[in-house]
């Protein structure tokens, strides 16, 4: 067998394979067989009919066609290995000649991954927030532990920041009524301003019975980017009465006995979660870092494919419905333009990162455990808050283990280049990386699982398109 491969861009190439007759014995005899299965003869057994009565009786054209279909797969796979070529998404395949007892030509025209250049992660070098649990965001989160258990009751005093107001809103515009931003009976709570800006301002002060209005910016439907006219009629003041911070309230609220033992539990928690924030952090910035410093061509048919499913996936969730996508878009003050652009953005940062990270893997080359490999599939299985068994079954039906063990690999291999890195926090102090992504060993598991998620949602799709 002949190939040869002509490169049409950075990302895409055309595999030229030529296969004499004398290497295709197996595949004819296959055809002969699958043939002979197929059709009666008169007087010869089913699958026994002679060759030469075969080409005689339906010719060489459906065996040439049978011969030619079995052999493409492997044809083509031997051209790409020969080549040392890492193919995207499926081939386009074209029959070029088929000369009878001669020669099979076809070309294959596909994407590939291009050169990767991986930079030296121990020249990278990030900054990040400083790890910062303080007395008052200890006290913050036990009041909000408070709150959960805190009572509503009414109050004739004027509002203020953490009181509730049963409220109606009346807008207008030129007189007239705006209905879809005007409601009765609306519960809100004074000091959240995630209703309508400048409605904080007008309640605080109020009293129930009592009236104000201001204006306010229409930010969906037909009037949206008009000035209007809001009033606010405060039906209800209510404040939330908060249990003591004492012993008693650890013993309801915890399994602690003192507050002073869920006080010191609350500020091992926060810390817990500074330190996962801060880990999230250093491999944002590291990978941020290290793509900057390694410029390619993206294949642009796996970009369109990347922004084509996260379109489709949106859709899904409202029944294909391009009405409701439209309405969505307006409520949220965007048109279809620029969410398409942002959506290829997207598409190009996922492909880009799946990518610079197999180059990564291929690099590094981390072995991957059976045991980490279960391990990760639980913890997705768990994030997507389905049973690990029927997540499993799904895998297995859609042929997507793969897939998760390609995002352990490269979990591993970004974890293993992240330890190499310098890291410094915003207060100047040095930050060991290896702490958050050393040698992966029990408990810490979980921390690979975490890197290696990054990449599974946003590469799903390219993954799937590999061949």
């Amino acid at each position: 067998m002949k190939t040869t491969v002509d490169k049409l861009s950075d990302t895409r190439v055309k595999l030229t394979v030529n296969v004499p007759f004398d290497e295709l014995g197996t595949e004819i005899d296959q055809a002969y067989k699958a043939i002979a299965q197929q059709v009666t003869i008169p007087g010869f057994r089913r699958g026994k009919a002679p060759r030469q009565l075969i080409d005689a009786r339906f010719g060489r054209g459906p065996l040439l066609e049978q011969v030619v279909n079995d052999m493409l797969p492997s044809r083509y796979e031997q051209a790409i290995e020969e080549h040392e070529l890492t193919p995207l998404g499926q081939p386009q395949i074209d029959i070029t000649k088929i000369e009878d007892n001669d020669v099979v030509e076809f070309t294959a025209e596909v994407d590939v991954r291009p050169e990767i250049t991986v930079p030296d992660f121990s020249a990278i070098s990030v900054n990040v927030e400083a790890l910062s649990v303080d007395d008052d965001a200890v006290d913050a989160e036990l009041d909000n532990l408070r709150a959960r258990f805190g009572e509503l009751k009414d109050t004739t005093r004027k509002l203020k920041k953490g009181d509730f107001a049963v409220i109606d809103l009346t807008a207008e515009i030129d007189g007239e009524t705006i209905d879809e931003a005007s409601t009765e009976g609306l519960s809100y709570e004074v000091g959240s301003d995630d209703l309508i800006e400048g409605l904080d301002k007008a309640v605080k002060g109020l009293k129930a019975g009592e009236d104000a209005e201001f204006t306010a910016t229409i930010e969906y439907g037909e009037h949206k980017g008009e000035e209007a006219a809001v009033k606010v009629h405060v039906q209800q003041t209510k404040e939330r009465i908060l249990p003591e911070l004492d012993d008693e309230f650890a013993q309801m609220a915890s399994e602690f006995d003192t507050v002073e033992e869920l006080r010191e539990s609350t500020k091992t928690q926060l810390e817990e979660t500074k330190k996962t924030e801060q880990a999230a952090e250093i491999r944002d910035e590291v990978l941020k870092a290290a793509l900057a410093q390694s410029e390619f061509a993206l294949p642009e048919s796996i970009v369109e494919e990347q922004a084509h499913n996260q379109l489709h996936q949106l859709l899904g969730q409202m029944a294909h419905d391009e009405n409701a996508l439209a309405q969505l878009l307006e409520a949220q003050g965007t048109t279809r333009e620029e969410f398409d652009a942002k959506t290829r953005e997207q598409a190009e940062e996922s492909v880009r990162t799946q990518l610079f990270l197999d180059a990564l893997a291929e690099q590094e080359q981390p072995e991957v455990s059976q045991q980490e490999l279960t391990d990760h599939i639980l913890f997705t299985a768990q994030s997507y808050g389905m049973d690990p068994n029927q997540f499993v079954a799904q895998l297995q039906q859609s042929g997507q283990i793969a897939s998760l063990f390609s995002d352990v690999r490269r979990g591993k291999a970004l974890a293993a280049a992240i330890s190499r890195t310098t890291v410094t926090d915003s207060e100047g102090n040095s930050v060991d990386p290896n702490e958050y992504f050393g040698e992966i060993e029990g408990d810490s598991a979980e921390d690979d699982n975490a890197v290696a998620s990054e990449s599974t949602e946003s590469t799903e799709s390219t993954e799937s398109s590999e061949s």
